[in-house]
């Protein structure tokens, strides 16, 4: 690098001799150009920008590739802290530690509790302000209570509730309509809620459910695009019914959310789902609850205690309890599978989440005009640069 320059801080950014994945073209040995926060310039090979601003910070991308942040569009908490502990020092601590891992942006992701706790949480999220160098709040994932109970995982039973307009529209307006993603069971839904969600364009995802694949094939008419955590918490494929699983391989208008830590979906799950779905359709998340990055030891999630070992966490009956996943962690898991690339990652990890809840204009591709959300990582992944909204959120030691 030619000039020094401090996490946080808000400098012009000038990436030289990078490779950068584009939405539709890999520039070799090109250069970008980042000022208040937006991509201002990509210049191709030889081409370069003049009389950069004295304050700009150079750094040299060789052998380095630029590709878009990732958002991890279902997290429950890091460093400790957890979305349902309801503080602005909980936000912080989640999105100050996730840009290490390359997440550049999240929705805070909610667990089935009581309807005040809930309250409090959306209440919390609706007047957090990210600060300069944390990945960025973009919305609300909404998991549960409107799930099933045989399919309940480590969500509390005593909360779980049928799909209520009324109730959604009360927690909406707790979050300042920051409520992205809502997870429901499809199967419970007795009275149009569904179709009121999609209407409003809210990214309706089948989760936590014992929907059959005609359940999912009428939920998708009805506006469900997505599914939670696919294989967990869901219907698997059965010959006689192919279940909710068998209708992500199926139904192509349904994108799925995928926990690639080889422990929540075997690597030969990974590598099947992989070749029948797609990277088109897959959204690589986390799921995390608040013991990642944390020692192994007993945690809380939704009241409950969390057993935590160096790569998994589970209830007391050992039932998996959310991950400790980090995202750059499964999106090397997914490009050691056979016919993965670079450009594949970019889709399960910025592309699909941007466009799933209607952000792509903003996020989740290098290009001139949009958010400076961007990642230095080599062709194994590993994370050198995070920059969010185009400050140098993490750089590696």
């Amino acid at each position: 690098m030619d000039k020094s320059s401090k996490i946080g801080e808000t400098n012009p950014i000038y990436i030289k001799n990078i490779t950068i994945f584009m939405e539709n073209e890999k520039v070799e040995d090109g250069s970008l150009y980042i000022e208040n926060g937006i991509i201002q310039g990509i210049y191709h090979h030889t081409e370069s920008i003049e009389n950069l601003p004295e304050n700009t910070y150079v750094i040299d991308g060789s052998e380095l590739n630029a590709i878009p942040g990732f958002i991890d569009g279902h997290i429950h908490g890091a460093a400790g802290s957890d979305v349902m502990d309801a503080t602005e020092e909980a936000l912080d601590a989640m999105a100050s530690v996730l840009p290490k891992e390359g997440t550049t942006s999240f929705l805070a992701t909610t667990i089935t509790q009581s309807p005040e706790n809930i309250d409090r949480a959306l209440e919390n999220v609706a007047v957090y302000q990210t600060k300069a160098g944390q990945a960025e709040i973009v919305g609300v994932h909404l998991e549960g209570p409107f799930i099933a109970s045989e399919k309940a995982g480590a969500q509390p039973l005593e909360y779980m509730m049928k799909p209520n307009m009324e109730q959604f529209e009360h927690w909406q307006r707790c979050a300042d309509n920051k409520i992205k993603t809502i997870t429901l069971a499809p199967e419970l839904d007795d009275d149009g809620v569904i179709q009121k969600l999609s209407e409003m364009g809210i990214n309706v995802s089948a989760g936590h459910t014992s929907a059959s694949f005609a359940d999912m094939k009428q939920a998708v008419k009805k506006g469900v695009h997505q599914l939670t955590h696919l294989c967990n918490a869901m219907e698997g494929i059965h010959h006689r019914d192919i279940g909710a699983v068998g209708a992500a391989f199926q139904l192509d208008k349904l994108r799925a959310e995928l926990i690639a830590d080889g422990i929540h979906v075997s690597p030969e799950m990974l590598q099947i789902i992989y070749n029948n779905v797609g990277s088109e359709r897959l959204l690589l998340i986390t799921d995390a609850m608040r013991a990642k990055c944390m020692p192994p030891g007993v945690y809380d999630l939704g009241g409950q205690n969390v057993y935590v070992t160096e790569d998994r966490a589970t209830l007391e009956n050992k039932s998996l309890a959310g991950s400790i996943l980090k995202l750059n962690d499964g999106a090397k898991r997914m490009l050691s599978l056979e016919g993965v690339t670079i450009p594949d990652i970019i889709e399960m990890t910025a592309v699909n989440p941007a466009k799933q809840i209607h952000m792509y204009d903003r996020k989740g591709s290098i290009a001139t005009g949009k958010d400076a959300d961007v990642l230095l990582v080599n062709d194994q992944l590993d994370v050198k640069y995070t920059i969010c909204n185009g400050v140098i959120a993490f750089k590696e030691e």
